[in-house]
């Protein structure tokens, strides 16, 4: 018995020798397999938070730019990027047309734990980001309320929106602005600015050269609540502006000009639906406000690159 001990404890030593042997040999790949589970999953996380910080910086120049002035675009760019990562450089954002975008990139070398045993002590982390706007082509106003080119022409002068002047704008029937509704006052007869709804829903969805279908009478349509107006005072939404009509009453329809952005600060429109002091009284419609330049980050438009420029613009991640 106490030889097979012996010839056992000699048989181990033995192998203990070659263990020590196989496990210096396995030990490179073994670093190498944690290298790839460990350095690569900390390349891929910075690359997502980069990402992060290149989809903010891009949509802080493309909203200086869409609202007329890019300002100093890398300033900007740098200090969106640089409060999601200090230690990542940016690049001069390149802006670009067909559509208007501008991207935004940034650089980052990750120092890695394991890597350097196989050689490689850090890699180049980059994200790209590139935003693109235009004007409102299609999409969901959040009021079925239409006005006229002419009106909005003729509050602002011709130009683009840039006064804060709170001013009054009366719906047809009531309204006076000089060569912008026929002899009654109507556009269409019948119509009294408001447009048929989506179903069972207090807003309208258009495109630039369709035609929308009047609601005819001079109150709200019956999907909207006093709520569905109220909730925008002192806000900006995005109304149809029409440059043509024709027909009568329930026939009758506007053909899309474009979108404007028009800030809400009162409205008198009958019954409930009005604010306190009201801007208009006895029976006469109107809204009051300002239209505005406005850019638009919501899913309700989309862009397009060939319509009329009124003060909106809208805004989209492409990549």
């Amino acid at each position: 018995m106490q030889r097979l001990i012996a010839l056992l404890r000699g048989r181990l030593a033995e192998e203990r020798g070659a263990s020590a042997v196989m496990v210096a040999l396995l030990l490179v790949p073994m670093l190498g397999f944690t290298a790839i589970a460990v350095d690569i999953g900390r390349v891929y996380a910075e690359r997502a938070r980069l990402q992060v910080a290149a989809d903010a910086a891009a949509l802080a120049v493309a909203q200086d730019c869409a609202r007329g002035t890019c300002g100093n675009m890398l300033a900007t760019a740098s200090a969106l990027v640089a409060a999601n990562d200090p230690a990542v450089s940016t690049a001069p954002p390149v802006l670009s047309g067909s559509p208007t975008s501008v991207t935004v990139t940034g650089d980052k070398p990750t120092e890695h734990w394991f890597a350097p045993v196989i050689g490689i002590d850090s890699t180049q982390v980059s994200a790209t980001a590139t935003v693109a706007w235009g004007a409102p082509g299609a999409g969901t106003a959040v009021l079925p309320i239409t006005f006229s080119w002419c009106e909005f022409s003729q509050q602002t002068h011709g130009g683009l929106p840039s006064s804060t002047t709170v001013r009054t704008i009366y719906f047809t029937k009531t309204s006076n602005t000089v060569g912008c509704t026929g002899p009654s006052n109507l556009v269409v007869p019948g119509g009294f600015a408001y447009i048929d709804t989506d179903r069972g829903r207090c807003q309208a969805t258009s495109a630039i050269s369709n035609r929308m279908t009047s609601k005819t009478g001079n109150s709200v349509p019956s999907d909207c609540a006093p709520a569905d107006f109220s909730a925008w005072v002192g806000k900006t939404v995005l109304l149809p502006l029409f440059d043509d009509s024709g027909l009568t009453g329930n026939n009758a329809w506007y053909r899309v000009f474009g979108y404007a952005a028009f800030r809400i600060t009162g409205y008198a429109l009958g019954g409930q639906y009005k604010t306190s002091p009201a801007p208009c009284g006895g029976n006469d419609r109107c809204l009051a406000g300002y239209f505005t330049r406005f850019v638009d980050l919501s899913e309700r438009f989309t862009y397009t690159n060939d319509g009329p420029q009124l003060g909106a613009s809208i805004l989209r991640l492409i990549r």
